[in-house]
């Protein structure tokens, strides 16, 4: 078989850091400069160069870039004719698929279930409601969510609920009220064989620090690690590349300081700046070439992020062309802004440019209502990031039973649907039976949980034997479900597609053994990002309405970025503090980010008055405005300036 030359369509920097093979590697990769093909083809030549497929690693943060990681690399491979045998592939996953694998495998030595639960945000908050009435706390008052976010950012920094309770329980009174409520939190999790999203990090961290057989296991293993978006790695992450890493030292990653957008939820820049110091010898290549946008939208953005002090200098360029101008539009208020959008997007459907190519984003989510208000009048069709797939009642239902099936234990799942749909288990009974007390129901009580019961052994059972669709399809029958949907109005029927839409995602585990099939449906399903979503969406020609954090990853031909004034974007810090002037560099970045979003058209609008919290208040524009040279800029003319006249800035 004659062999391609895949390294033809790389520039010189990609080749390089493509045909690099021993040692530490750090690929600075601005937006749109190919990261993915750049690592896909790394992965080839590692295995060309006789590297076993096994003991490849690659990380990256969300299961929709894992998932195309994996195409890519397996579309190179068959074009090469490598086929990968079962159990000889390369793990390419997101870092708590990676936690997942490992916990899984090392169960015995944890003493935790294999079939251990997965809570998602909101199971998450929901055990910590429980937690917080059994302290006596009204969850009304100490809302479960703040302990969520308390919990979730001390776990991503490496510290334990036993050194947290030690260094706080004597403290103030929060304090303390936090360290007895996580307390509470660690043995309900403890007792239903189940663990939250930072478990999955933290519990491994440890575990790999803690057994040093099962941490040289893993470093045998990976032998040559890639961590994507290594800019977002929060404290855990980063020592957990360290601990597979530090025996060969074959460790690769990728990222941008540049994009760096996520140090309110742990992410430290630092971790990629001090990369050269953590790692002797490391070769650094720059990745400058743009292949995603236009060189007006990169000119403007290299102009914004040049003021930021923390980061390391480049410049993006492309052979793409210069491109349409920039629009700016200077609203009147939101309303204004928001139907100057609609209008726009209304236009440029009618001249051919698709809704699924096009994006509006904005800083925060109090700014979608106008725009939906005014895509709803304007008839354009409109799809709000953030309403995942997974997160819908009928599918989180559904999964609940094939994960009490698998752990009864899992109190969590029994109480979501031990009476869906109804079959007269009230709460009352729900409490004796949680509280080991089925001995004191009346009989025939007995004899509806009896069969309740059976029907989840008769779950497990196929769960274990059968293709992941076929169970699911059990599943919906089984429990009647689909019975009570059939019968019922519209809603129902809506509801009993997104189960059928279930049993098609499900099939496309059927190729995997059952067990480990049904772990990588629950899995995902669990680990589940806001971009998943979109992935489900029956009809894709939509305009994207999210928020900036949640566009990261993404790319359309025409970006709409709203809401550009001082106070809102950027963001105004809530730290009065030294770290105001890092702040001002996240939102810089954020707006980096936002910019090169785009391929083809950008448009840019503010409104002269917005209404906050029920206040209407005169703006100003955006300080990043100034960034922009007029040259590369066009101002739309009309809507709300004639109707209503201008603000004048003095």
């Amino acid at each position: 078989m004659q062999m391609f030359d895949y390294t033809a369509g790389l520039n010189e920097e990609q080749k390089q850091a493509v045909l690099h093979k021993d040692g530490p590697l750090l690929i600075v990769a601005g937006a749109g400069a190919g990261k993915t093909k750049t690592l896909t083809h790394r992965i080839l030549n590692l295995i060309q160069g006789g590297v076993l497929p096994k003991n490849i690693l690659a990380v990256t943060f969300t299961n929709k870039a894992a998932s195309e990681m994996k195409e890519r690399v397996r579309a190179l491979l068959e074009k090469e004719g490598v086929v990968l045998g079962y159990g000889n592939e390369p793990f390419i996953g997101t870092f708590h698929s990676l936690g997942v694998r490992i916990l899984r495998a090392e169960n015995e030595i944890l003493g935790i279930p294999r079939h251990f639960v997965i809570l998602d945000q909101s199971d998450s908050q929901s055990l910590l409601k429980d937690c917080l009435k059994a302290k006596n706390l009204d969850p009304k008052q100490f809302e479960p969510k703040k302990f969520r976010n308390i919990i979730s950012l001390q776990k991503g920094q490496g510290v334990s609920v036993e050194k947290f309770y030690a260094e706080h329980s004597t403290q103030g009174y929060f304090p303390r009220m936090v360290a007895e409520v996580w307390r509470e939190y660690e043995k309900r999790l403890i007792s239903e064989g189940a663990f939250d999203f930072d478990d999955l990090l933290l519990k491994t961290l440890l575990l790999l620090r803690g057994n040093k057989e099962v941490r040289e296991k893993y470093q045998e293993l990976w032998k040559y690690i890639h961590i994507d978006e290594y800019q977002d790695t929060n404290s855990v992450q980063y020592e957990l590349s360290r601990a597979l890493a530090e025996k060969e030292r074959n460790i690769c990653v990728v990222g941008d300081a540049d994009q760096n957008i996520y140090s309110w939820r742990g992410a430290n820049i630092r971790n990629i700046l001090h990369f050269e110091k953590d790692y002797p010898g490391t070769k650094t290549i720059l990745l400058e070439e743009n292949y995603r946008s236009t060189q007006n939208i990169l000119t403007a953005a290299n102009e914004v992020i040049k003021k930021n002090k923390i980061r390391v200098p480049k410049n993006l360029f492309t052979v793409n062309g210069d491109g349409e101008k920039i629009s700016l539009y200077e609203a009147y208020d939101e309303n204004d802004e928001a139907s100057f959008i609609a209008e726009k997007i209304r236009n440029l459907s009618e001249n051919g440019v698709r809704y699924g190519d096009i994006a509006v984003l904005f800083r925060a989510n109090f700014q979608s209502r106008a725009i939906e208000e005014a895509m709803l009048s304007a008839e354009v069709p409109y799809q709000v990031l953030g309403v995942k797939f997974y997160d819908r009642k009928e599918v989180k239902d559904t999964l609940a039973f094939l994960r009490v099936s698998l752990n009864p234990g899992s109190a969590i799942d029994l109480k979501r649907i031990i009476n869906v749909p109804p079959r007269g288990i009230g709460e009352t009974t729900l409490k004796k039976i949680l509280a080991g007390q089925k001995e004191t129901l009346p009989p025939a009580m007995k004899k509806k949980l009896a069969d309740f019961e059976a029907m989840l052994l008769r779950i497990r059972e196929k769960a274990l034997t059968l293709k992941p669709s076929e169970t699911v399809k059990i599943i919906l029958r089984e429990s009647g479900m689909e019975n009570k949907m059939s019968l019922g109005g519209e809603d129902e029927e809506e509801r009993l597609e997104n189960l059928r839409e279930l049993v098609t995602l499900a099939s496309k585990y059927d190729m995997f053994p059952p067990e480990e099939a049904i772990h990588r449906l629950l899995e995902d399903a669990a680990l589940a990002s806001d971009q998943d979503g979109m992935m489900h969406k029956k009809d894709g020609d939509v305009v994207r309405l999210m928020t900036v954090h949640a566009a990261k990853g993404l790319e359309f031909d025409t970006v709409f970025i709203t809401g550009l004034e001082d106070d809102l974007f950027p963001h105004r810090s809530m730290d009065q503090s030294n770290a105001g002037s890092e702040h001002k560099e996240e939102e810089r970045r954020l707006f980096y980010v936002a910019l090169t979003r785009a391929k083809k058209r950008l448009f840019l609008s503010y409104a002269s008055v917005r209404t906050i919290f029920g206040s209407r208040q005169v703006t100003a524009p955006s300080e990043f405005l100034e960034d922009i040279g007029e040259e590369l800029i066009e101002r739309e003319e009309g809507g709300g300036n004639e109707r209503r006249g201008k603000i004048i800035y003095f």
